[in-house]
């Protein structure tokens, strides 16, 4: 057939149904909408009889591809999801004739492709899991949280999109959790949040590779294994002592629900952590991929059955008898001469136990500072109060010191004294709080002493953990001493508890912090380590929140309020045997390596066996037969 009318500019290709009705480009050939009619072709492309080799009309399938028509963007790949950078840069449609090229077809998505829109809701978005930690307490919103930030990554048109996703959204999360430390950081925690928001960037990139575009069944289950183990190793990086410690674990935020406890005592808050990001995961899926939403609702019964199924098998520690502690809490004592004052104080409540049958009596962490710990009537006064109540106190002695090894410095103490003054047992403070207790690279960070209240000098730490011994008048009870934020840190709890310890005997000191969420988060984490290890509890401070938890996590007793200034007595139970977690540790944080590592290796497999390209097809050939310059 003879074309008439001149010559013509390239359209497109009939069956591309993305441009606006063909018009604005000269159309294909046809009538004046620019439609072309059936049966012919447009100058922009071959025949299909002159198809190169390997190249297939729309809408065709290579064998073995089911997916459903409309799906044919990069970003629906079913194996992998590499949604992430495809077509990010053009912008252009699929030939589903309305789908992105990335794979996203969510609507509300594209109102968030504008930069800071993007940042401010992914900042919202990871701040959001803040609230299920105390003081709001909203344990069961931890469960849903983290939906939106999965949701906003998955829209991700880039793997460096995903990554920054990622990363803004950890810098919420850290800022939230952490914001309580603002009176001693101030704008320094900015710069802390960023670095530590780094940790997630890959996990950005995990995430819209295996929720990105339309996931399979068989993504949907790998998602949900694989997302949550990223989150746990975020987690277990950011517990070392040098970033901050392991403050405001997912799973911490399940303190007080009884089947997360008892599934803490089978993998420690590692393991409530991975339920948590599981079913946040599976509820992303559910959303947001209804291909997939069979799968993620069979996986969210199977989490459920996990729980009972611990609940109803997990060994239980059994009892062992009952120990009487009390704690004092002398409140907040400030202003001049307030050492003296606080130690004034805590004789006072001290005395106020005598005939109560008490077998130890608790001081809150610095309870003994600078100055008083020097004077020798301090042993005397302590020794004549442990006669009065006929009991040993456990103090803590924050001033400078000698230790065992002649080392001399600024320890923080936990010092067991009895009727004849200190016995010999003492515990120095292992794991130092960044800023508030010692300054990392004091050389180059030393400037921070002058913007917030980071500390002017250094303490030392020790270097082993120590399980005391109470004497005859307790039975031979025998405590593991931790001090303030060691409580924190799983494994501190669990060396004393295979070491020994009966009791673990908390000490901690909150004043900086009143009136933030940051005494009740404290508190809440003698909870976790009760139920890990199957050994009661006690967390003692100066200014509350002061409280003790039974073998099973469960709270014991009156829990005194940062508001009081009071001594408590709590008859806590013994406990006998060892929970799955004391016998194996921290397995689940293994079990996510070797989920990684499995991916790693089945998408290096993959990409091994991808067969390599060959060289391209002759050029297709134009209306009039040229194949360099198409219309001539």
């Amino acid at each position: 057939m003879r074309i008439r009318g001149g010559r013509l500019r390239v359209g497109r290709n009939a069956a591309d149904t993305s441009g606006s009705n063909g018009s604005g480009d000269g159309g294909p050939v046809g009538g004046p909408s620019g439609g072309a009619p059936t049966g012919s072709h447009t100058t922009g492309g071959p025949t299909p009889g002159d198809r190169p080799p390997g190249d297939r009309p729309p809408g065709d399938r290579p064998p073995g591809d089911n997916r459903p028509p409309g799906n044919d963007t990069i970003g629906n790949d079913p194996t992998w999801g590499g949604a992430a950078g495809s077509g990010a840069a053009g912008g252009g449609s699929s030939a589903s004739g309305g789908s992105s090229a990335s794979g996203r077809d969510s609507a509300g998505a594209g109102r968030l492709v504008s930069p800071w829109p993007r940042a401010a809701a992914l900042l919202l978005a990871g701040a959001l899991p803040a609230l299920a930690f105390p003081a709001p307490g909203l344990w069961w919103f931890a469960y849903l949280a983290l939906v939106p930030w999965l949701l906003l990554i998955r829209t991700a048109r880039s793997p460096r999109r995903a990554v920054l996703d990622g990363w803004i959204g950890g810098i919420g999360f850290v800022i939230a959790v952490h914001h309580w430390l603002v009176p001693s950081l101030h704008v320094f925690i900015v710069l802390l949040a960023a670095l530590l928001g780094l940790l997630w960037a890959p996990w950005g990139l995990l995430v819209s590779r295996l929720l990105g575009g339309s996931p399979s069944a068989r993504r949907a289950v790998a998602a949900v294994v694989v997302v949550p183990s990223g989150w746990l190793l975020i987690e277990l990086v950011r517990s070392w002592e040098g970033l901050g410690g392991p403050w405001g674990l997912l799973g911490a935020s399940q303190w007080e629900v009884s089947p997360a406890l008892r599934v803490a005592s089978v993998g420690g808050v590692w393991l409530v952590s991975l339920l948590v990001l599981a079913v946040n995961t599976g509820v992303a899926l559910l959303i947001a991929a209804p291909p997939a939403r069979r799968t993620a609702g069979v996986l969210l019964l199977l989490c459920a059955l996990s729980v009972t199924a611990i609940w109803a098998w997990a060994p239980r520690p059994g009892y062992a008898g009952t120990v009487r502690i009390a704690v004092v809490q002398p409140g907040i004592v400030a202003g001049p001469g307030s050492v003296a004052r606080r130690l004034d104080r805590g004789e006072e409540l001290t005395r106020a136990l005598a005939g109560r049958g008490v077998d130890l009596v608790v001081w809150g962490e610095s309870s003994i500072g600078a100055g008083v710990w020097e004077r020798p009537e301090t042993g005397r006064r302590l020794a004549a109060l442990s006669r009065r109540v006929g009991a040993d106190l456990l103090v803590n002695v924050d001033a400078r010191q000698t230790d065992g090894s002649g080392r001399s410095g600024i320890f923080k103490s936990a010092v067991l004294v009895g009727p004849d003054g200190p016995t010999g047992d003492r515990y120095d403070k292992m794991r130092l709080v960044p800023f508030g207790e010692y300054v990392p690279a004091r050389s180059l960070l030393g400037w921070a002493t002058s913007v917030g209240k980071a500390a002017g000098e250094d303490r030392l730490r020790g270097d082993r953990q120590v399980v005391m011994t109470v004497p005859d008048g307790a039975r031979g009870l025998r405590i593991g001493p931790l001090v303030c934020f060691e409580t924190a840190f799983p494994d501190m709890s669990r060396r004393l508890v295979r070491d020994g310890a009966q009791v673990l005997v908390a000490q901690s000191a909150t004043s900086t912090f009143q009136g933030s969420w940051a005494p009740a988060q404290h508190a809440s984490l003698g909870a976790l380590r009760a139920a890990e290890n199957g050994r009661p509890t006690v967390h003692a401070t100066l200014t509350g929140i002061s409280a003790a938890y039974g073998p099973r996590g469960d709270r014991v007793g009156r829990p005194l309020g940062t508001d009081a200034s009071a001594a408590e007595v709590f008859d806590l139970p013994l406990a006998r045997g060892e929970t799955l977690y004391g016998r194996f540790g921290d397995w689940p944080v293994y079990g996510a390596f070797a989920a990684l590592a499995a991916l790693c290796a089945v998408e290096g497999l993959r990409a091994l066996r991808r067969p390599v390209p060959g060289p391209p097809g002759p050029p297709a050939r134009t209306a009039h037969g040229s194949p360099g310059r198409p219309g001539r």
